[in-house]
């Protein structure tokens, strides 16, 4: 990340909400940088937050782009238990790990680590997550101090490094599975004939290629 990339970045207010369009503040910030989008894309910062990035970047504050949503007051996800399923969906959504629950068993919100990013809303399969409004009448920076920001990103950082982590660790069981398989083929198959089973090892052979493709990149 360049170097005003990375002032950018530490002038978002990090719910990593996507309203902006993207994935997540860091990923706004580098666009912004390149100059391949606009400053006023990003509704939690709201006005105050477009001022910030105008004095970063030159380039003139304009309203808020109404198509990315609205300044609103900062809101906190509140999980009705009795209807959760633990269905999990919430917590796989959530940037900074802010829902507390397993399996089968229901759900909660920590509120101090909850964003208002609303992400967890449209997975919810019963419609048990409702937003409170926690601040009243205020809103952007107004209702978002930077202490909490800095504690977002905090946590959506290590999040983002749990979760590829465990992924790079899956994928390293999968692979050591599939090694496994293709040294010994003919014992790890119900079929005996060598036609089938060269056929089997090609298929996993090209799999495990595309894995270590999709690592390297």
């Amino acid at each position: 990340m360049s170097e005003l990339a990375a002032r950018i970045l530490a002038a978002l207010p990090q719910t990593q909400c996507t309203r902006c369009g993207y994935p997540d503040c860091a990923a706004y910030a580098q666009a912004i940088a390149t100059k391949q989008v606009p400053i006023n894309q990003c509704p939690p910062g709201g006005a105050e937050g477009i001022d910030r990035l105008a004095a970063l970047t030159g380039q003139a504050a304009a309203p808020l782009n109404p198509a990315n949503g609205q300044e609103a007051p900062r809101t906190v996800a509140i999980i009705d238990e009795a209807w959760c399923i633990g269905c999990t969906l919430c917590i796989k959504a959530c940037p900074t790990d802010a829902i507390l629950g397993t399996n089968k068993l229901m759900h909660t919100v920590i509120e101090p680590y909850c964003t208002g990013c609303e992400l967890c809303l449209p997975v919810c399969p019963v419609d048990c997550i409702s937003l409170e409004n926690v601040t009243g009448t205020s809103t952007g920076w107004a209702a978002w101090p930077q202490a909490l920001a800095d504690q977002a990103r905090e946590r959506y950082e290590f999040s983002s490094f749990r979760r590829n982590r465990d992924e790079g660790e899956n994928d390293k069981r999968l692979e050591d599975k599939a090694n496994l398989k293709l040294s010994d083929l003919a014992s790890h198959s119900q079929h005996t004939d060598p036609e089938v089973l060269d056929k089997k090892r090609a298929v996993i052979e090209a799999a495990l290629a595309r894995a270590r493709a999709k690592a390297a990149t």
